[in-house]
């Protein structure tokens, strides 16, 4: 409710506008504020409080307050926690940690079963799996490379573009290349997966939602956070890439049945003298 009085603010009226902010400002004190005390702190008359309920499509201020309520108890409120150059380190932490679970919480509630379950087919069949992101997205690639080579399956993560548009050309229909990008629109990495498609290669991409990338995907499993990756360097999207490269990771194990188990375990033993024993 929150993220949809924030995308809607340039089309409410000014006094709309002004109940809207209050929502904003506080929420959890205006689900226990009357329509009196909720009018005279944002300044409006009682009757512009009930136009901006039913603008959001709600039948009165109990129905709202209701409705309002339970999108709260679903996740912490973005809207409200931006950090702010004033604010003490324990609030700047505390803010950061309410964003990115925020973040993760409508992620996981706008998963689609389908395609999750359509990109671990995908993956737990490949000959190959290659991953692509470009600059934090790179990481990502690297990760997921990290998780996916103990599945005994060929993979690698490039993330530099020149050499990703030679490694597409090599991919072909029993392959998997998996495009990680906040944005979906890099060029470069569009370049790549569009040859790779051509080769018969299925991609999978984890990207916003209504990108060129996520467009041109065989599957795609889109990781729409709120930040302004424009300016910023991207940091929520960053833990919701990872998150969903884990989603995937775990239901390619599973997938692949208890064979794997002996796998997995032959790769823990290699490490197993590799740690000092916590006695020393």
């Amino acid at each position: 409710m929150l993220e949809r009085i924030k995308s809607q603010l340039d089309l409410f009226s000014s006094a709309e506008r002004k109940v809207a902010e209050r929502v904003l400002a506080q929420p959890n004190e205006f689900i226990q504020a009357a329509v009196a005390d909720i009018a005279e702190s944002a300044g409006v008359s009682q009757p512009t409080v009930i136009r901006f309920c039913r603008s959001l499509g709600c039948s009165g201020l109990p129905d709202f307050k209701l409705k309002l309520a339970g999108s709260l108890v679903g996740g912490v409120p973005y809207v409200h926690s931006s950090v702010g150059p004033d604010d003490p380190t324990s609030e700047l932490a505390a803010k950061v940690f309410d964003n990115t679970v925020s973040a993760l919480l409508k992620c996981r509630n706008d998963l689609n079963s389908v395609a999750i379950d359509e990109a671990i087919a995908l993956l737990a069949h490949a000959r190959r799996i290659e991953f692509y992101g470009l600059g934090n997205s790179g990481i990502i690639a690297a990760d997921a490379q990290h998780k996916f080579f103990r599945f005994d399956i060929p993979t690698v993560a490039y993330a530099d573009n020149h050499i990703q548009t030679m490694a597409a050309s090599l991919l072909g229909p029993n392959d998997v290349l998996v495009a990680i990008s906040n944005s979906g629109r890099t060029i470069e990495l569009l370049d790549a997966v569009e040859i790779a498609l051509a080769g018969g290669c299925k991609v999978v991409a984890i990207t916003s939602s209504n990108s060129p990338l996520s467009k041109l995907a065989t599957v795609t499993l889109p990781a729409d956070t709120q930040e302004d990756s424009e300016t910023y360097s991207p940091m929520i999207s960053r833990i919701v890439h990872l998150v969903l490269i884990d989603v995937l990771a775990v239901g390619v194990a599973l997938k692949r049945g208890p064979n794997l188990y002996t796998t997995l375990e032959k790769t823990k033993r290699s490490l197993k003298n590799r740690r000092r024993s916590l006695e020393a």
